[in-house]
């Protein structure tokens, strides 16, 4: 029962950020911000992001995980009602700050932090790696609807979906009032453990994050509206091809991973992403670029349910979501960079930068992960 409230609320959320990256870009131009400002408005809502799940690993030792998942779900709602409702250039700016802006179409923050320890406890062992996969391949399913639904909104409109979107944040915030209390720490809670196990993965996964910054969904669908003029109305189809092609991915990363071992899924599917990434650039019009970008998310995404079931498994249970938190965090901060200069790349009509930027940091990421962790597993690696 737990892990389908697991995914039910994963797959709400989805569903809500994948409109949120399609929209969130057009509808801040549509109510006067400028190219710099928008990528300033999505760099701080990663930044945000990453650094809120630290707070919810404090808070889910101090108060339970439960609790910090429905305090994390109003956070979501304060968001949204922010994009609906005001129209200052300051308080647009400021919604990113809860750290629910959804820009990049996944959970990077508090939500993520928390759920995955919780996962980590609801599913066996033997069960690790097709469980983060199905916890994925939900996500990108509901996400995929999300990015759909965005083409029935024309821009001008997209006011009322940012209302929806708060209403999901209430309601995935209560469902985690009906979860068991298997779901919560075993034994003595610990915020935050021993990271240096972790610290050089994390270092790795802030380099890949940098990468990953410069090329967020709501960056690909800005610059797309940008370069080739493309609307919500192609812009949600689209959006929701490429989350249909991440969704099949997590759900063939698990089984892969059983296969040939959780590092190697990781960097023989994302390596040949990025390659395709720099590629995007030349496409000489709107349909290749969507194409070259169809090819690359079919792959690129593959190793996130690889990465989480990694990092759960390096470290105790209780210290499972400061884990998370730490390794996000770090992911985060280095993502929000991204946005921000893309932003302005975009304002300038430097169109390549982006992808060259965002492809090269991560190919010099997947052959450093490879080098340097290809020879340690996970505890349920056999």
């Amino acid at each position: 029962m737990d892990r389908r409230l697991l995914l039910a609320a994963r797959g709400l959320r989805a569903f809500g950020f994948g409109f949120s990256a399609v929209l969130v870009g057009i509808h801040l131009e549509r109510r006067g911000l400028p190219a710099g400002l928008i990528g300033l408005t999505l760099g701080l809502g990663l930044a945000a992001a990453s650094l809120s799940g630290l707070v919810a690993a404090w808070a889910a030792a101090r108060i339970g995980r439960r609790a910090t998942l429905a305090a994390c779900g109003l956070l979501m709602a304060v968001t949204g009602l922010d994009l609906a409702l005001a129209s200052s250039p300051v308080l647009l700016v400021l919604a990113g700050v809860p750290g629910m802006l959804g820009a990049a179409s996944v959970d990077l923050g508090p939500f993520a932090a928390v759920e995955q320890a919780m996962l980590a406890e609801a599913a066996p062992a033997r069960d690790r790696n097709t469980a983060f996969g199905r916890y994925a391949f939900t996500a990108g399913l509901l996400n995929a609807a999300g990015g759909l639904s965005a083409a029935l909104v024309p821009g001008e409109s997209a006011a009322g979906y940012f209302a929806l979107y708060a209403a999901i944040g209430v309601i995935t915030g209560a469902i985690p009032l009906f979860m068991s209390r298997g779901v919560e720490a075993p034994g003595p809670a610990i915020a935050f453990g021993r990271f240096r196990p972790l610290a050089a993965l994390a270092g790795l996964f802030a380099l890949d994050s940098l990468g990953g910054g410069f090329v967020a969904n709501a960056v690909i669908a800005y610059w797309l509206h940008a370069r080739f003029g493309a609307e919500t109305t192609f812009l949600g189809p689209a959006f929701a091809v490429i989350a249909l092609l991440q969704a099949a991915s997590y759900e063939v990363s698990g089984r892969l991973a059983n296969r040939i071992g959780l590092i190697n899924t990781m960097v023989f599917t994302h390596l040949p992403s990025n390659l395709l990434l720099l590629a995007v650039p030349f496409a000489p019009n709107l349909g290749s670029a969507v194409a070259l970008l169809f090819a690359r998310f079919a792959l690129s995404q593959m190793d996130v349910p690889a990465r989480q079931a990694y990092v759960v498994s390096l470290v105790p249970p209780a210290e499972r979501a400061g884990a998370v938190a730490m390794t996000g965090a770090v992911r985060g901060v280095a993502q929000s960079v991204g946005p921000t200069i893309a932003g302005i790349a975009i304002g300038a009509a430097s169109f390549g930068l982006p992808f060259f930027a965002g492809g090269a940091v991560k190919i010099v990421y997947d052959l450093a992960l490879y080098a340097g962790f290809r020879r340690r597993r996970a505890e349920h690696e056999s």
